[in-house]
C-alpha cells in the first residue's frame, strides 16, 4: 500500500507539472515578410523537436460551385513533388529524417504540416518553399490524384455506413452560401477541369500573402528567420485577387426535413440548426451546450436516450466551428426495432429539458473543467500549438488567443447555455434527416412522407 501511494504521489506531482507547464503563457514571435507571408514562431527546448506548418486560407467555400473539390484536391496534388523534388519523394524525404507529415483541408482552409527533429528544420523549410512556390502540377500529377482521390471518396464517403452523412447535412441546411458542400465535393467536376484550371487555383490561392507559416519547438529565433528570408523571402506576393464569398446565407425560417436512403442497416436521426461563427460569444456558448448533450456517460443523451430509454445504440451532438456562421449537429442511431419518430421525439425531449430547467451546477463545473481540459491538452504538443497559432491567426486575426481563448469560456454562464439552446435550437431554425435504410425506400414511396428535398439528395 506505501509502494501505492509512494507511485500515486509521483503520477500527481507528474500531472501537476504537465498541468503548470500547458497553462503557462506560450511565447511567440509574429512578424510579415514583404510578400506577404506571415510567420509565427513558437520556442519550446523541451523536446528536440519541431513542427512546421503552413496554413493557407483556402477551403471549400472558395471553390467554383461548378468545380467543388478543388481544395482537398490540392491537398493530395501538392505532395507530387516540385520542380527540384522529384515525383513520389516528398514524403520520403520527411521519413527518412526521422520525421511525419501529413495534410488536411475543410470548408474554410487548407494545413500542411511535418514533425520532425529539430535539426532537420531546414529541410522542412526548403520544402514547404518548394511547394509554395514550385509545385509540380503537370497531367501525370493530375491523372493520379484523381484516382487517389477518387478511391478516398469511394472508401470514406460511399462505402462507409453514415458516409454521406455530412454531405446531405450541407446540401440541404444551406440554399446560398458556399458551405452548401463539402470539402470531398464532385468527383465529376474534377474529371472535367483542366490543367490550366489548376494552375489557375494554385496561382490564385498557393501564394505567400494568402497563407500564414507557424514553426514550434526547439528553434533559435534569430537562426529560423534568417533560414525563413532565405527560402522563402525571394517568393513573389502573388497579383491575382483573392476571391472570398460575398453571398450571405439567408435566415432560416421554417423546418426542413429530409429522407436519404443508404446502405445503413439503423436509420439515424440528424438534427441541424445553424450557429454562429467560431470566435463571437454565442458560439463558445453553443459549443458547451453540445457537450453538456453528449460528451461522455454522464451527459443527456447519454444517460436519457442511450441508457435509459434505450432508444439509440449511440447519440452524439457537436458544433462545427467554422470561420462564417456554421451549424450544431445532434446525431443518433436508432436501437433495433425503435422508429425514427421515437428517437426524434426524444432527442427533442433533451433539447426542450435544456431550454425549460437550464442547467445544474454539477454539470456545469464539469463543463468548465472540460473546457479547460481540452484547452490544455491541445497546446501539448508542437504541432497542436502550430495548429492553434495558425488558426487563431487565419480565421479571428489574434494568433494570442492561444493564451486567453480559455476567458472566454469561463465567462459563459449557465443562463447563457440556457439562453443559447432557447435561441438557436428551434424548429424555425431546423434540419431534420431521417437517415435511412434503402430496404425502407420502397415502403415510404408509398406513404405520405414529412416533406422532402428533390429526389437528387437521395443516393
Amino acid at each position: 500500500m506505501k509502494r501505492k501511494a509512494f507511485y500515486s504521489l509521483l503520477l500527481g506531482a507528474s500531472l501537476l507539472a504537465c498541468a503548470k507547464q500547458a497553462t503557462a503563457t506560450i511565447k511567440f514571435k509574429e512578424y510579415t515578410l514583404p510578400n506577404g507571408l506571415h510567420v509565427i514562431l513558437q520556442e519550446d527546448h523541451s523536446t528536440p523537436i519541431v513542427a512546421v506548418s503552413v496554413m493557407y486560407h483556402v477551403g471549400s467555400k472558395n471553390e467554383d460551385p461548378q468545380r467543388t473539390g478543388f481544395a482537398h484536391f490540392f491537398e493530395h496534388l501538392l505532395f507530387e513533388g516540385s520542380d527540384n523534388i522529384k515525383r513520389g519523394e516528398y514524403m520520403k524525404f520527411i521519413q527518412s529524417a526521422g520525421g511525419q507529415l501529413n495534410a488536411n483541408t475543410t470548408q474554410d482552409r487548407t494545413f500542411y504540416f511535418e514533425v520532425l527533429p529539430s535539426n532537420q528544420l531546414e529541410l522542412a523549410l526548403w520544402m514547404e518553399s518548394e511547394r509554395m512556390a514550385h509545385a509540380k502540377i503537370d497531367a501525370t500529377g493530375v491523372e493520379t490524384q484523381r484516382k487517389v482521390v477518387k478511391e478516398e471518396k469511394k472508401q470514406r464517403y460511399d462505402n462507409t455506413p453514415y458516409g454521406q452523412l455530412i454531405n446531405v447535412i450541407f446540401e440541404n441546411a444551406y440554399v446560398k452560401y458556399p458551405y452548401r458542400w463539402s470539402p470531398i465535393g464532385k468527383e465529376q467536376y474534377i474529371d472535367q477541369a483542366t490543367l490550366d484550371e489548376f494552375m489557375n487555383f494554385y496561382k490564385t490561392f498557393y501564394v505567400p500573402n494568402n497563407a500564414v507559416l507557424v514553426i514550434a519547438g526547439d528553434i533559435q529565433a534569430d537562426q529560423t528567420t534568417a533560414l525563413i528570408s532565405k527560402y522563402f523571402g525571394e517568393i513573389p506576393k502573388g497579383t491575382k485577387a483573392i476571391p472570398r464569398p460575398t453571398e450571405i446565407e439567408p435566415a432560416q425560417t421554417a423546418e426542413r426535413r429530409v429522407n436519404f436512403y443508404d446502405n445503413v442497416q439503423l436509420p439515424a436521426i440528424i438534427l441541424g440548426y445553424h450557429i454562429p461563427k467560431q470566435g463571437t460569444p454565442d458560439y463558445y456558448a453553443v459549443q458547451m451546450l453540445t457537450q453538456l448533450l453528449s460528451q461522455g456517460k454522464s451527459s443527456r443523451f447519454e444517460k436519457e436516450i442511450v441508457d435509459k430509454q434505450e432508444k439509440a445504440v449511440q447519440a452524439a451532438a457537436f458544433d462545427l466551428g467554422n470561420e462564417d456562421p456554421g451549424m450544431a449537429i445532434m446525431l443518433g442511431i436508432a436501437n433495433m426495432g425503435v422508429k425514427p419518430e421515437e428517437l426524434e421525439k426524444a432527442m427533442l425531449d433533451e433539447i426542450e429539458n435544456v431550454k425549460k430547467n437550464g442547467v445544474t451546477d454539477e454539470e456545469y463545473t464539469k463543463l468548465q473543467n472540460t473546457a479547460e481540459n481540452d484547452f490544455i491538452s491541445q497546446n501539448q504538443k508542437n504541432v497542436g500549438v502550430a495548429t492553434n497559432l495558425a488558426t487563431y491567426y487565419t480565421f479571428l486575426g489574434d494568433a494570442n488567443l492561444i493564451n486567453t481563448e480559455l476567458e472566454r469560456y469561463k465567462k459563459v454562464t449557465k443562463d447563457d447555455i440556457k439562453r443559447v439552446a432557447t435561441k438557436y435550437l428551434t424548429k424555425e431554425n431546423r434540419l431534420v434527416v431521417y437517415y435511412l435504410p434503402k430496404s425502407e425506400e420502397k415502403k415510404k414511396d408509398g406513404e405520405k412522407a414529412p416533406a422532402t428535398k428533390p429526389n437528387n439528395v437521395k443516393k
